[in-house]
């Protein structure tokens, strides 16, 4: 879900755009390139993931003129390559809708914080659960980190677009628009969740050292 044209009223652009460059600059202050420099084929595999996202986020639906949908993905990313370079790619992404004409300047700040920050801290929250309380089972991080955790985050991002239709929309039209859009959640979190998952058992059962919050070891080697 993104923000195509500003229906939201300046001030409430202005605290999206303040909250999603602290987001941002907090995730740079992990110094996610010092891990890209250091791994060449993880520079391999996060270039190709960010131009794959950046080519599936063209193919939108665009529900009313200032309202498109698509598959973010923003779960995926998280549990591949964590939250940092997770938040790269989606400004990537985000980036190549304005450099299109899709969205303008001043809807950047609003689509980064609810397609990218938004899920990005649901899935670390889960992953985070996942990680320090449950049972170290294979299914068990798949199905909550994979399945759940991405229909989660798709739910958090629509919540929080409506929230913010709902808070501040300039155009009175806007805000009953957006609660018919929140009928196609639940069409929505399947999808995600499914691609997520499915996406996520192939590198788990291939490649499991390329998602970097899964330990086989932990989860693997030690049953």
């Amino acid at each position: 879900m993104t923000f195509s044209e500003p229906i939201l009223a300046p001030w409430l652009l202005f605290a999206c755009g303040l909250a999603s460059s602290l987001g941002l600059v907090l995730a740079l202050r992990q110094r996610p390139w010092q891990v890209l420099l250091a791994n060449q084929g993880l520079q391999h595999r996060w270039l190709a993931a960010s131009v794959a996202v950046v080519l599936l986020w063209q193919l939108r639906a665009q529900s009313v003129d200032w309202l498109a949908l698509q598959l973010m993905l923003t779960a995926l990313l998280t549990l591949v390559f964590k939250a940092p370079l997770a938040l790269t790619t989606n400004l990537l992404a985000n980036l190549s809708l304005v450099a299109l004409g899709k969205a303008g300047w001043p809807l950047l700040g609003v689509n980064v914080l609810i397609t990218g920050l938004v899920p990005v801290l649901v899935m670390v929250a889960i992953w985070r659960i996942v990680d320090r309380y449950l049972p170290d089972n294979l299914m068990v991080f798949l199905f909550l980190c994979g399945f759940f955790g991405a229909a989660l985050a798709t739910l958090g991002t629509g919540l929080a677009g409506l929230g913010l239709v709902m808070l501040g929309a300039s155009d009175p039209d806007a805000i009953h628009l957006a609660k018919e859009y929140a009928l196609f959640l639940p069409l929505l979190m399947p999808s995600e969740a499914f691609l997520t998952g499915m996406l996520l058992s192939v590198l788990m059962v291939y490649h499991p050292d390329w998602v970097a919050t899964f330990n086989d070891h932990r989860y693997i080697d030690t049953k």
